[in-house]
């Protein structure tokens, strides 16, 4: 069906870019013009690309976005001789942002909220962060960590069976229907349909069932807590009311965790703020970044 936000995008610039980091070459995209007042690098969540982000990117004209795709997702090829684990993934981000947009605001979403956090906190220099469905719990223990607890059973026998029949079970398209059901709160069939339309677009664009499942077990076995107290950074948290991968009571003690953190609280949405609520979330970011 038709993009719902397609005509804001089509007013944007976009131009497609590569460069090395830590050996490998990632494949990322600049919205907007490079005399933008505020900068933005937005790291997308797992098992998506940069196109998750872009109903986000939409409403935020006049800001320029650099959105690349992580290690091993999308356009950017899995790192050689690396573990694709939060320690890898938040080097990539440091040393990415340092060659491309020193400076730059950072914002992450879902496991991209966990690798800007660990980036961060590790020593990424940039002037405010900006964490959209941030993961501020353990996913296992979140509203459905049962589910949870399957899909660590799902992606380990992806990882362990034949190649073949694991990769095929991985990219099967009814799976990928159930998490997109599982996730989608909107009651509008259209933008319903949009969503999972997306998700069966680009959520099997990851290069092989190793690097899918190391970002897995990456992505259940950290949150943004550890790191909220080493980031002095003033922080945006934009949250949803109904996420089910971290409740909002969990993201308002996790706001309380930074030095310096503003909470936003989305109502009737869940886990895809980017999708579902794009324009709330663009509104709370130029609020942030007093643009307006």
């Amino acid at each position: 069906m038709p993009n719902p936000y397609a005509d804001r995008l089509a007013e944007i610039t976009v131009e497609r870019h590569e460069i090395d980091v830590l050996g490998g070459t990632t494949a990322y995209w600049v919205y907007g013009d490079d005399d933008a007042a505020s900068t933005i690098v937005a790291v997308h969540g797992f098992r998506g690309e940069h196109h998750g982000l872009d109903p986000v990117v939409a409403h935020l004209p006049g800001i320029r976005v650099i959105s690349p795709d992580l290690p091993g997702f999308g356009e950017t090829a899995p790192l050689a001789e690396r573990s694709h684990d939060l320690e890898t993934y938040a080097q990539w981000l440091r040393a990415f942002v340092e060659a491309v947009a020193p400076g730059a605001v950072v914002l992450g979403h879902s496991f991209g909220s966990i690798v800007s956090a660990a980036a961060v906190a590790g020593g990424l220099e940039t002037p405010r962060l900006i964490l959209v469905n941030p993961i501020g719990a353990p996913a296992l223990e979140g509203p459905r960590g049962i589910l949870t607890r399957l899909a660590v059973f799902y992606y380990l026998a992806g990882a362990k069976l034949p190649r073949a029949i694991g990769e095929g079970l991985l990219r099967n398209g009814l799976i990928v229907r159930v998490m997109s059901n599982a996730m989608a709160k909107t009651r509008d069939p259209e933008l319903r349909r949009f969503v999972h339309e997306q998700h069966d677009e680009y959520f099997s664009r990851f290069a092989d069932r190793d690097v899918l499942h190391e970002a897995f077990v990456t992505s259940v076995s950290h949150d943004v807590r550890e790191f909220a107290p080493r980031i002095t950074q003033p922080t945006l948290l934009i949250a949803a009311e109904k996420d089910d991968i971290t409740p909002i009571e969990a993201e308002r003690h996790l706001a309380t965790l930074f030095p310096d953190a503003e909470l936003v609280e989305i109502p009737d949405v869940g886990h895809l703020i980017h999708y579902e609520t794009p324009q709330a979330a663009a509104s709370a970011i130029r609020g942030f970044l007093g643009e307006g």
